[in-house]
């Protein structure tokens, strides 16, 4: 899109962008609005070199935009306390399964058609971003599902891959026995295989958005951002510390597990940021049977995990669960109570024979965010009109990151692609207090 188009583009419409601090008059003088122009916000005014869009947030719900909206005419700058793909962050571990077995969630329709279109795109990004010289970031495992017996979450998957046609199969436990002799299963009567799910680099590939991102023009800016002024109810500035304030037009708060520490009043009681742990069991010597490609990702009740990855091979990766949130600043992630540390090891040793004295290689652990709907949220600030607040990611955005990028990216252009969605995207009126009574 060449720059004429973008600021006819953002000259209307509520998710306009809006660049520097011009009133409305100022801009009017510019030239007449459009019909479509929105009485809550001014058209298009380009002051100085401040960006179109500021984007507060490095992970998966901000890079991803910031990439999109780039590429859609705009001029970002993405501010990041840590880094793309810090230690710290929700998207920062070493991987992430992606599946479109939402038949659990509430939202599972639309997330399951979002993870299936990802997917595709995370090929498409490992086809453009990898080669002779860099790993691949997306490793197609498929994915198997246990359960003892048939349960409605079982059927509701079926019924979405069936609506999605998601290649699926629900084989026999004598087919599992023999083809994945490697997990015990004789407890299981029921399985479901979705062949084409698989287990992105999460680290790796949040890193490579964030190169693109520069190459193709982006500002990446290491710094605690917080709100700065705000003018008519439109926020004019963040401040940065140690550094100075940047001016933009639109901001993007895309903070993860910080978004109640930088937007206390609207995130009050709307945001849960548990711990989770990971661990990555070593395989046995000189066997292959639980690195990919012999072994999919799975998941068995209490647990999620996957093989062991090329070229590193880091282990096999289990997910027990976790621990009540603390701080993302200062939450000890490399300290695993006992009790969390003892639920992986039993789990491995009852589910997986062959690795029951496996020494555990390695752990990580970051924090989830999830919100009272339980869906993302994607919505503008309640008190400042030319900011949006993007997050909730309930533990399975990064999984559909390519994707929601374009869309939020596209909201904030003023070009929804989904209007039908933005009502479940909404910033919850209810809290978590309000909500349980």
């Amino acid at each position: 899109m060449d720059r004429r188009r973008f600021l006819e583009l953002t000259g209307a419409g509520a998710g306009a962008v809006v660049a520097g601090v011009a009133s409305p008059s100022d801009a009017r003088a510019e030239g007449p609005e459009t019909p479509e122009a929105s009485p809550r916000r001014a058209p298009f005014v380009r002051v100085g070199q401040a960006p179109d869009v500021c984007v507060i947030g490095a992970g998966a719900f901000g890079l991803w935009s910031a990439l999109e909206l780039q590429r859609l005419g705009a001029t970002v700058e993405v501010v990041d306390l840590y880094g793309p793909g810090n230690s710290r962050a929700t998207s920062g571990g070493e991987t992430r399964g992606v599946r479109t077995s939402y038949g659990d969630r509430p939202h599972g329709p639309q997330w399951g058609r979002w993870a299936n279109e990802a997917i595709r795109r995370w090929k498409a990004w490992d086809e453009e971003h990898s080669g002779r010289e860099v790993a691949p970031f997306f490793y197609t495992t498929g994915d198997l599902i246990l359960r003892a017996e048939m349960q409605p979450y079982l059927e509701r998957t079926m019924a979405l891959w069936d609506d999605l046609g998601v290649e699926y199969e629900q084989p026999s436990m004598d087919v599992v026995a023999r083809e994945f002799p490697q997990i015990r299963s004789d407890d299981m009567t029921v399985a479901l295989y979705e062949p084409q799910a698989g287990v992105v680099r999460a680290r790796r590939v949040m890193e490579s958005v964030a190169t693109v991102f520069q190459r193709e023009g982006g500002t990446v800016t290491i710094g605690r951002a917080a709100p700065g002024r705000v003018d008519a109810g439109r926020l004019t500035e963040v401040t940065v510390e140690g550094g100075d304030p940047i001016s933009a037009g639109t901001y993007q708060w895309a903070c993860g597990p910080w978004l109640a520490k930088v937007l206390p009043n609207p995130m009050e009681g709307r945001l849960r940021i548990p711990m989770g742990h990971v661990f990555y069991f070593g395989t046995p010597p000189g066997s292959n049977a639980f690195n990919w490609p012999n072994f999919p990702s799975y998941g068995v009740p209490g647990c999620t995990g996957w093989p062991a990855l090329p070229p590193d091979h880091r282990g096999f990766r289990v997910r027990t669960g976790g621990r009540p949130p603390e701080d993302p600043d200062v939450s000890q992630r490399g300290v695993i109570p006992e009790e969390g540390l003892q639920r992986g090891i039993d789990f491995v040793k009852e589910r997986f024979p062959a690795l029951a004295d496996a020494p555990i290689l390695e752990t990580r652990a970051c924090h989830y965010e999830s919100g009272p709907s339980r869906n993302f949220v994607v919505d503008v600030h309640p008190e400042w009109e030319n900011a949006w607040i993007t997050g909730c990611g309930s533990a399975e955005a990064f999984k559909q990151g390519p994707v929601l990028g374009e869309y939020i990216a596209h909201r904030i252009m003023g070009q929804d692609l989904e209007p039908e969605l933005a009502e479940g995207f909404r910033l919850p009126e209810e809290t978590f207090e309000s909500d349980e009574g």
